[in-house]
């Protein structure tokens, strides 16, 4: 299967609670509607993250589908158009974005129900060949954020080749998820060796810094 992320913020005017029940509820609905989906998991950023300035995005959506001709098909048909233009109603379609990834599972834990998760969105160092830059992150990188002891679960998410195409450059060339069973096991992550090996090894391939949201998930499909 492949997965489609899309970055979401809320429309101007809008509150985080309707921004919310907007997506969770109306808009969960129709999704429900699209028959190629596997699976949709809505994010939506924790409310602690507006406590000193406005966050990147209120949320993130993954849209899992069997693979790309899937994806393509149902860009067309009516449910999907249905879709977008709900979108419109709670989203600043100005500033939303999409990627196209495949998984790769670094740490398969299951993390309980209320976990929260860690979103890091990356972009590969410039210069860097994007293979260059997805062989590093899954060989060394990736082994080195999975011994953190509080992450309970890691999956990268790289770019697909197919978005660089024609000289194409995607929003982001990478997506890093963790889940953590809180808020707090998140900043307790940030005192042990293991946290402190992996931002060393960042500037070796990552652009810095990188932007990143905590969120609770939100199973809609």
């Amino acid at each position: 299967m492949i997965k489609a992320f899309n970055f979401f913020k809320r429309k101007s005017g809008l509150s985080i609670d309707d921004f919310r029940n907007c997506w969770l509820n109306e808009h969960a609905a129709i999704i429900r509607a699209i028959p190629e989906l596997r699976r949709y998991v809505a994010s939506i950023t924790l409310p602690s993250a507006y406590r000193n300035r406005e966050p990147l995005y209120d949320g993130i959506s993954e849209a899992w589908f069997d693979d790309e001709a899937a994806l393509r098909s149902s860009a067309n048909s009516a449910p999907r158009r249905a879709a977008s233009a709900d979108d419109a109603k709670f989203v600043d379609m100005s500033t939303t974005g999409s990627i196209i990834v495949d998984e790769i599972v670094q740490k398969d834990g299951r993390p309980a129900d209320d976990a929260v998760k860690m979103f890091s969105l990356l972009t590969r160092k410039p210069g860097t060949d994007v293979a260059a830059f997805q062989s590093y992150w899954r060989t060394h990188h990736g082994p080195l954020a999975a011994k953190i002891p509080q992450a309970r679960r890691y999956i990268q998410c790289h770019v697909r080749p197919s978005s660089y195409a024609d000289g194409r450059a995607p929003r982001y060339d990478g997506v890093a998820e963790l889940w953590f069973d809180s808020f707090d096991a998140v900043r307790d992550s940030g005192k042990t060796d293991e946290y402190r090996a992996v931002k060393i090894d960042e500037p070796k391939f990552l652009a810095l810094p990188f932007p990143f949201l905590i969120a609770s998930e939100h199973r809609i499909v």
